[in-house]
């Protein structure tokens, strides 16, 4: 066996070894495991059996970090959302469209919340600009004060704040 056929004969054993752990292949994607969908399902159980009924969207999440633990879910009915006005969502998200903003809110979830010690991560900018990032956030929703220089993530927007983070690809 010539080496590149060695080589081509060891790619196509980590396709399939990839192949049989995320399920799928040639026939489409394998069934779930029972109770794989057990949010999805319970969701399914509290909505019209009505095939027209447009559905909902439901997030659930328990978070511990730094010392503090997260319970939260949200759900909302499909009709709900698309009658709602979207023009307010932009500033929320846009809050987030900033990469120094991002660092900003994963060391606070993570426990740094104090300008002093936000101020010493060299990535973050000047203070002129970390207190710019940080009146943005809050603006738009996503810190609050915590009193003294320092900020906190509201405890209704940790789960949300992941959950954005999760559908972004994160």
């Amino acid at each position: 066996m010539s080496e590149v056929e060695k080589r081509l004969a060891a790619l196509e054993a980590q396709v399939a070894a990839l192949v049989e752990r995320v399920g799928g292949g040639a026939d489409g994607p394998a069934t779930p495991p029972e109770g794989a969908f057990w949010a999805l399902d319970g969701l399914k159980q509290r909505l019209p059996a009505d095939d027209d009924h447009p559905g909902a969207v439901l997030y659930t999440g328990t978070v511990h970090v730094a010392g503090q633990r997260y319970d939260w879910q949200y759900g909302r009915a499909v009709d709900d959302l698309l009658a709602d006005g979207w023009a307010e969502l932009p500033a929320a998200l846009s809050a987030l469209a900033h990469p120094v903003r991002l660092r900003l809110l994963r060391e606070i979830l993570g426990g740094r919340q104090g300008t002093g010690e936000l101020a010493g991560i060299e990535e973050l900018g000047t203070t002129g600009q970390l207190h710019h990032h940080l009146r943005q956030l809050t603006a738009a929703g996503w810190l609050r004060s915590a009193g003294r220089g320092r900020y906190a993530i509201p405890a209704e927007r940790v789960v949300p704040l992941l959950a954005i983070l999760t559908a972004a690809g994160r």
